[in-house]
């Protein structure tokens, strides 16, 4: 028996997907406010650095926690996932200043310590 995958013919809802298992992983959807501005950080990163927005989230210099497989059904994955897809079509604003790169306030990694960040919100801290 010959198996075939069958690719989805929409890669926009691929990536959005990706991005939005990364922005679950870090934020565990804890509100609104900090899913939007992690999602426009990843847009930021990705028109500084010319990339996709999918090489953003899988830069382990960027995210630390992996993406993680969560049941899609769940709440605050859908949450991630409608925000990923304004991104995507374009109609998220940025919400964290034209921040490239953040961490979690209870982290402090090596590169943030010669900058301030730009913007706090709900416990990670942004940077440009």
């Amino acid at each position: 028996m010959q198996l075939t995958l069958i690719k989805n013919p929409n890669e926009n809802l691929g990536m959005a997907y990706k991005i939005a298992r990364a922005v679950y992983a870090e934020t565990n959807a804890s509100s609104l406010p900090v899913v939007e501005a992690l999602t426009s950080m990843i847009q930021n990163a990705a028109h500084a650095y010319g990339c996709r927005y999918t090489d953003v989230v899988c830069d382990s210099e960027i995210f630390c926690a992996p993406a993680t497989d969560v049941v899609p059904t769940n709440n605050g994955f859908q949450m991630c996932l409608r925000v990923a897809r304004r991104m995507i079509n374009g109609t998220l604003p940025d919400c964290c200043f034209g921040a490239t790169r953040f961490h979690h306030a209870d982290v402090i990694p090596g590169w943030a310590t010669s900058r301030g960040y730009v913007a706090d919100v709900d416990g990670l801290l942004f940077y440009l």
